[in-house]
């Protein structure tokens, strides 16, 4: 597979509803236009949302008061301020003041509406990923390639730290269904280099990487040794720029949802699925004998309710 090639999903943006042509939008969405295109951290988040949904109030608070309505500290009220290109927090509130003013005058239901919607909204978000990655799906070959590449290589290694753990233990716990040898590195520092040194040594050229936000600079670590190992790496972000995608050898993007206070993972879900398949019917006889293996062994053993 040529060395850093790349299908990305672009994650494009929702807007709750649709307007009449000329029609200003609600004061709740330019909030939220505001906010958006910017990564958060989770507490910046509380403080997006708190703002969004207690806008004509939160508007006029000191940075004391809204870090305390909040719950968290003033200077993380400032950093959330400056992460989105302001100053501080007073260039912040003056930018905030008149979307207070317009919502004041607006439509008396229109807070308890923005309310109600904040989940469906993260619902559209994350449609709107699936459908990003659909349209990557229209062409296979990445996706296919890939599975084949990983299917060979043995042992295979899946890296994910941090906040990425939960997708590639999902990702190696179905893989080992299918492949004789998967190893999952969990932990960084000198400990995956290790584990990622031994699988070489043991014949393995492949490493299955996920970073999703916040990207954690052990993954980047981590990247590097592999690859000074001899290994190859596959990667699974939500970037399509940037030190990670540079690394890897193939970048695969999948868009996450990012309307909650913690990411959720549609694509990247739908994603590993994919690649799964493919590398089941890279080798399918393989596949199938593992496969009746593993289910003779669940039969056995008595693993699963009968529902």
């Amino acid at each position: 597979m040529p060395k850093r090639q790349q299908a990305r999903a672009q994650a494009s943006a929702i807007t709750p509803g649709r307007r009449a042509p000329g029609a200003e939008a609600p004061p709740a969405d330019s909030v939220r236009a505001l906010f958006g295109g910017h990564r958060l951290s989770p507490a910046q988040r509380r403080i997006a949302q708190y703002i969004t949904d207690h806008l004509t109030e939160a508007a006029f608070l000191s940075i004391t008061d809204l870090a305390e309505r909040v719950g968290v500290s003033q200077p993380s009220v400032t950093r959330f301020a400056t992460s989105l290109g302001f100053s501080g927090y007073p260039a912040l509130r003056e930018a905030l003041q008149p979307l207070a003013l317009s919502s004041v005058a607006g439509s008396p239901g229109t807070r308890v509406e923005d309310r109600r919607n904040a989940l469906q909204a993260a619902v559209d978000a994350e449609i709107a990923n699936l459908e990003s990655m659909r349209r990557v799906f229209a062409d296979t070959d990445h996706v296919l390639e890939l599975g084949r590449e990983l299917a060979r290589s043995v042992p295979l290694t899946i890296l994910g730290l941090r906040i990425s753990v939960s997708l590639a233990e999902y990702f190696a716990y179905a893989a080992k269904r299918i492949h004789p040898d998967v190893r999952l590195v969990s932990r960084g520092g000198s400990v995956a280099y290790d584990a990622l040194l031994q699988s070489r040594e043991a014949g393995g050229t492949w490493v299955l990487a996920f970073a999703m936000p916040r990207h954690a600079k052990e993954t980047l670590a981590a990247m590097r040794a592999a690859r000074s190992t001899g290994l190859r790496v596959a990667l699974i972000t939500d970037q399509t720029l940037g030190p990670l995608v540079e690394e890897a050898d193939v970048a695969l993007t999948a868009g996450t949802g990012s309307r909650l206070v913690f990411d959720s993972y549609a694509a990247p879900g739908i994603l590993s699925a994919a690649i799964l398949q493919a590398m089941a019917d890279a080798d399918p006889e393989r596949t199938q004998l593992r496969l009746e293996k593993y289910e003779q062994a669940a039969e056995q053993h008595d693993f699963f309710l009968d529902l």
